[in-house]
């Protein structure tokens, strides 16, 4: 699974900086009664919502109140104590849809409890175990026993934490790990420490009469515009202790052993060397702050953009999270007060397979082992039933979906294996729907924007043929300057190139496009397209057949019904298609019901789908992805929905495909158990997965999938091979033979009914493979 490392886009409200404690290192504090009025703040949670911060993040001194002039503030105001106006604070920002994150330093239970009802989730730095350190002379509330008290009652109250040491303070090595393993210890008792934060101290001036706030926003604003500006250089005070990057590194792979599942933050904005912390193995990047570190004012954070282009460099991608942790939305950890506003605004961060992701609906678990018989026996599942089947965990149900799966793939199938030698040829990326899914399209002035020339786009074809395939798959994005006539030419230059391959071209999309600039039928645009060269239409632009996923993940994709529209009309003019669903991302388990639903009586009315084609979603490099907390689909989850579709489909549609490119070659071998029987096409050239963030190549030699199902079946028992789109002899197995056109060139197949014998120079492999009838694709 690729790696990734997570942030979240939160907004900073020092609300009052006066602070009981005087420590050394701090620029944020102050002894003056400070206190941010309440039309103060809502102009600034106004302007949150501007900069579109998921968290609010609430700053305070220590004990605020115990300053006079901060008490008459708050009496004046009509707030019996600070934490009670810190609650206001939170609820306003809560009516915003942004979810309150405190950080007031050390507490009581009964502070910390008024707070659960209204905040997300709560952090206090345990900073060091030691108690004698010259950093935090005159600090009272820097004292760890107290700290860690604060600490373990978020514990027992269930309250989402982060805490954290500060590195640099003037403590040594094994002091750090001792507070670590504090942490660790008290984690393994209660389980309530999201994330840990390793954070350097980094020496600051002083700001008497300034406002650190306002520094940080203006530094920030810079930051964020230009991507220009170097951090100030101060003198290290004598009591601090170097910190090393190695021990950095070191203490990352500590926490990782010690507390793991806990995030490890590393703030990216208090050392240059970041990208090598994330490299040694930090998950988080903490806050983003829109407007600035309040606590190191001078120094701003990255913006999300510039943290991702820095990251791609790494091939790390980089998601948003929520200011608590998904595996703490639950009711048990968060008030259902917040939790509402996760629900309403930012549902999809909620884990798959929890409740309350959209709408409350009752899964009918007992309906599971009569689903999976019936399924089995081809017979219509009911919604309630693929619903079941589809949020199903339990591992006996599932592995008796898995055998349901299998021996239904036997029966329909046999056990040939199958898939097509091909080239995908995506002729541009130019693209004006906006699919949140998507990593592919970009706008016509995108500097990333592409379009082959005729030229480009006869030598991709020709190098197809060099490779030996039978097949090319043309599709783009909805380019707004093409026509009819743009579409009809790629098939006449490929059929005029390569007349002998077959043509599996064009999305339902891409039709509908051509309908709607042409003002034709799709009948009579389908006519045109065979008449052109077209063979068989790809059941892509299906996503989830669901018109409330649609407009979530891409208000601007065809509707169901038009989707339907035009596959219909494809298999009217003679062209068969493939149908496929794209899952794993915002969708319900009734929703994906749904789409199966309508797939299967789309084939029951037209018998024109040729194979089913399961895309499970790659978040990595989408909006959707970076965006609303999702995770890439777990393996186990990938296969446990493979088993439900081949059972949804039943009789109907004989061949389910997966999808290498998505799932990985491991899983997709693995998935030969779950009910497929096609693994797809070699594809050559592949941008819509690459460009999401897949990680699992653009191009499957044909030796390597022989070797692959060679470690699966003993030789003998069955076909590794068939061409799609190539009649094979009807009765008894036939070998196929494999050769080279020229030396150093791919592998090219022979017609079917000649001797297979292949071993390549440097042996790395040799078999002898057999071929089965297999039906073509048209």
């Amino acid at each position: 699974m690729r790696r990734r490392v997570t942030f979240s886009r939160n907004f900073t409200v020092s609300l009052s900086r006066t602070c009981v404690s005087h420590c050394k290192y701090c620029a944020f504090q102050t002894h003056q009664p400070h206190l941010h009025p309440p039309d103060e703040v809502e102009r600034l949670l106004d302007e949150a919502v501007k900069r579109r911060a998921k968290e609010l993040l609430v700053l305070t001194g220590d004990r605020p109140a115990d300053h006079p002039g901060v008490r008459a503030r708050l009496d004046a105001l009509g707030f019996d104590d600070f934490v009670a106006y810190v609650a206001w604070v939170c609820e306003r920002a809560l009516e915003r849809g942004m979810l309150p994150h405190t950080n007031l330093g050390a507490l009581s239970r009964d502070e910390l409890e008024r707070l659960r009802r209204v905040t997300a989730s709560q952090g206090l730095m345990v900073e060091s175990l030691r108690d004698d350190l010259v950093a935090h002379q005159g600090s009272p509330t820097k004292d760890p026993a107290l700290r860690l008290e604060t600490i373990r009652a978020a514990g027992e109250l269930k309250i989402p934490f982060t805490s954290g040491i500060l590195v640099g303070i003037g403590e040594t090595h094994d002091d750090r790990v001792a507070a670590l393993r504090a942490l660790g210890d008290v984690h393994a008792e209660y389980g309530h420490l999201q994330e840990v934060i390793l954070q350097n101290y980094v020496p600051h001036r002083r700001y008497h009469g300034e406002e650190p706030a306002d520094i940080a926003t203006q530094a920030a604003d810079a930051y964020w515009r230009t991507g220009l500006g170097e951090p100030p250089q101060h003198a290290t005070p004598p009591w601090a202790s170097q910190v090393t990057l190695e021990e950095l590194e070191d203490l990352i792979a500590f926490t990782a052993e010690h507390l793991p599942g806990v995030g490890i933050q590393i703030p990216p904005n208090l050392s240059e060397h970041w990208p090598r912390l994330v490299a040694a193995g930090a998950t988080d990047l903490g806050g983003l702050s829109a407007n600035g570190d309040h606590i190191s004012p001078e120094h701003p954070f990255p913006s999300p953009p510039q943290v991702r282009k820095r990251m791609a460099a790494d091939n790390v991608a980089v998601a948003e999270r929520l200011c608590v942790y998904p595996q703490y939305l639950t009711p048990e950890w968060v008030d259902p007060a917040v939790l509402d506003v996760v629900t309403a605004k930012y549902w999809s961060f909620i884990p798959r397979g929890s409740s309350g992701r959209r709408e409350q609906r009752t899964i009918r678990r007992d309906l599971v082992p009569a689903a999976i018989a019936k399924g089995r026996n081809g017979d219509a599942l009911s919604e309630d039933e693929l619903t079941a089947l589809l949020a199903e965990d339990r591992p006996e149900a599932i592995e008796d979906l898995r055998q349901a799966a299998d021996e239904l793939r036997a029966e329909v199938a046999g056990d040939t294996v199958t898939f097509v030698v091909n080239r995908n040829i995506n002729v541009s990326n130019v693209c004006t729907v906006g699919c949140a899914f998507c990593g592919f399209g970009q706008s016509r002035r995108s500097p990333d924007a592409y379009e082959h020339s005729r030229a480009d786009f006869v030598r991709r074809v020709e190098d197809a043929v060099d490779y030996g395939a039978t097949e090319l798959c043309i599709q783009s994005g909805i380019h707004p300057d093409w026509g009819l006539d743009d579409y009809l030419g790629w098939l006449l230059l490929a059929k005029e190139t390569a007349p002998q391959l077959h043509l599996h071209a064009y999305s339902p999309m891409e039709i509908a496009h051509m309908v709607d600039v042409s003002g034709q039928s799709p009948a009579q645009v389908f006519a045109q397209l065979r008449e052109a060269g077209l063979g068989s239409t790809p059941g892509t632009a299906a996503e989830v057949l669901h018109d409330g996923v649609r407009e979530r993940i891409s208000p601007n994709k065809l509707p169901v019904a038009r989707w339907v529209e035009i596959i219909e009309a494809s298999h009217a003019a003679g062209l068969r298609s493939t149908s496929t669903v794209m899952f794993g991302h915002v969708e319900e388990p009734w929703e994906l019901a749904e789409h199966l639903r309508v797939v299967r009586e789309l084939q029951e009315r037209t018998g024109g789908i040729t194979e089913f084609v399961p895309l499970s979603f790659i978040p990595f490099q989408t909006l959707l992805g970076r965006t609303h907390g999702i995770e890439e689909i777990s393996r186990e989850e990938n296969l446990k929905h493979t088993a439900v579709f081949r059972l949804a489909l039943g009789r109907t549609i004989p061949n389910v495909q997966a999808s290498w490119v998505k799932m990985g070659l491991e899983t997709a071998t693995e998935a030969l158990r779950w009910g497929v029987n096609d693994l797809g096409g070699t594809l050559m050239e592949e941008s819509i997965s690459r460009l999401a963030g897949s990680q699992h190549g653009v191009r499957l030699d044909p030796p390597a999938t022989h070797r692959r199902r060679a470690r699966r079946w003993p030789a003998g028992c069955g076909a590794h091979h068939a061409v799609r789109g190539a009649r094979p002899p009807s009765a008894g197995r036939r070998r196929l033979r494999a050769r080279r056109r020229r030396p150093g060139s791919p592998w090219v197949y022979a017609s079917p009914g000649a001797t297979f014998s292949s071993d390549r120079t440097g042996g790395s492999w040799s078999e002898t493979l057999w071929l089965s009838p297999v039906r073509p694709r048209s």
